[in-house]
């Protein structure tokens, strides 16, 4: 099976640094996308960042500028850099992943567990 496990979250003050990390594990053949996502007190999930494969990058407008969204293929693992936190950062950030287990299947989406992160004002 395959494990998604991010780290890193915690609690940090306005205008203060945070990296998250989400390493994969078990059977992959290989990964496609990776990405972010959030999800804030009383709303839905939202899409923070994502990274292709070969690097390309797309960010939510409320992140440009903020976070970078990086990841290292050798180690399986997707990390997202995020500065000049503010308040409505805080959330639970999830990693998404499409992964294929073997050439017979397509990739399939995996999810994390989440990491809270909370910013102080």
């Amino acid at each position: 099976q395959v494990q998604l496990v991010e780290s890193g979250g915690g609690l940090v003050q306005s205008g203060g640094s945070l990296r998250l990390s989400c390493a994969a594990s078990g059977s992959i053949f290989s990964i496609n996308d990776m990405a972010w996502y959030r999800q804030g007190p009383g709303k839905g999930r939202e899409f923070v960042a994502a990274i292709a494969t070969g690097g390309a990058t797309n960010y939510a407008d409320s992140v440009k500028g903020r976070f970078t969204i990086s990841r290292v293929n050798a180690k399986n693992t997707v990390y997202l850099e995020m500065n000049s936190l503010k308040s409505e950062d805080t959330a639970s950030y999830y990693c998404k992943a499409n992964i294929q287990q073997s050439t017979h299947y397509v990739g399939m989406d995996y999810w994390g567990k989440g990491t809270l992160v909370t910013v102080s004002s």
